[in-house]
């Protein structure tokens, strides 16, 4: 029988009771930070902020990237660029996205960098520890969108300037305005939110608006977002997607102030809203959409995306308190 108290509380309470039972110190504080200012044992301006990044340090490596299954796809305790990625979306996400911390994280990307200056999706030195098989390791891996253009967006946008972000940003510009709608570019939803968050940040905002523009129609005329919840199964599902890996405006656009917000009407948005919403689960959490090849690893992502979830609800401002 299904616990009454839980079922009646406010999203947020539900959430909140989901992620003691369930997640890593690191989303606790997360969580803490975001929704209960900081924690309850919170007694200074910056205490959760520390919390936080305390927690997160746990993830460091000598080498100035992050391992240890930061990014819990990636086992091991090697550093790796989607590691270093979710490391600083973290920091952003506190305000702490500068100084020595930063100085550190882009020289390791300047370590693992391609020739052109490009961070690959995975380094081969994954391959020893488990990783998800939708991930494959090659020896030689190229420059990749979908793990340079978040953190060269991210840079940006935190006013970091690094020799290596010169090079990166010319390869993630060329390698946006290759997003087509045919084949060889085919492009798909991960890699259009990876666009999406380089283009957000990107100081040319002239530039970034017209590509936005073209990306926009793109994701249109190849349904890549679904614009009715209710009509979901009429939507494709791209190959090699999980069977409901399918991508929403809210995807896109995490914030209104995306430049993928504009891709979309008030009622899209607001239908994509109501679904997010409604995805919660009983137990106060919210889903993974795509394969999950390990209980363990789909335990650690259910807290950090129903934080990433409320999140997106809070900064639309959809209430979390009302029950």
């Amino acid at each position: 029988m299904a616990d009454t108290a839980a079922t009646t509380a406010s999203p947020l309470a539900r959430a909140e009771r989901f992620i003691w039972l369930t997640a890593r110190v690191l989303e606790q504080r997360r969580f803490a930070y975001h929704f209960l200012d900081g924690g309850p044992d919170r007694t200074g301006r910056d205490r959760g902020e520390d919390a936080v990044e305390t927690a997160l340090t746990a993830y460091r490596c000598e080498d100035g990237g992050y391992g240890h299954g930061l990014e819990p796809d990636l086992r091991g305790p090697v550093s790796q660029p989607l590691h270093t990625a979710h490391a600083l979306r973290v920091l952003d996400s506190i305000g702490r996205c500068d100084g020595l911390r930063v100085e550190r994280i882009c020289r390791y990307l300047t370590a693992v960098s391609t020739p052109e200056g490009a961070l690959p999706a995975l380094h081969p030195s994954l391959r020893a520890y488990p990783y998800a098989p939708f991930l494959p390791v090659v020896d030689d891996p190229p420059g990749d969108l979908l793990a340079t253009g978040p953190l060269v967006g991210l840079l940006h946008r935190n006013e970091v300037w690094h020799a290596w972000l010169f090079r990166a940003t010319d390869f993630c510009w060329a390698a946006v305005e290759a997003l087509e709608d045919s084949p060889p570019y085919d492009s798909h939803p991960y890699e259009i939110e990876a666009a999406v968050a380089f283009l957000d940040g990107v100081p040319d905002r002239a530039r970034a608006e017209a590509a936005a523009d073209r990306l926009g129609r793109l994701v249109r005329a190849r349904r890549l977002a679904v614009l009715d919840p209710e009509r979901r199964a009429e939507y494709p599902v791209p190959p090699g997607y999980a069977p409901s890996e399918q991508h929403f405006p809210h995807d896109y656009a995490r914030v209104p102030e995306s430049l993928a917000r504009h891709w979309f009407t008030d009622d899209e948005m607001a239908r994509s809203l109501d679904f997010l919403a409604a995805q919660q689960r009983e137990d106060g959490g919210w889903p993974i959409a795509w394969r999950q090849w390990a209980p363990g690893t789909a335990l650690e992502w259910r807290p950090i995306v129903t934080i990433e979830a409320l999140r997106t609800l809070r900064a639309h401002g959809r209430p979390l308190d009302a029950r």
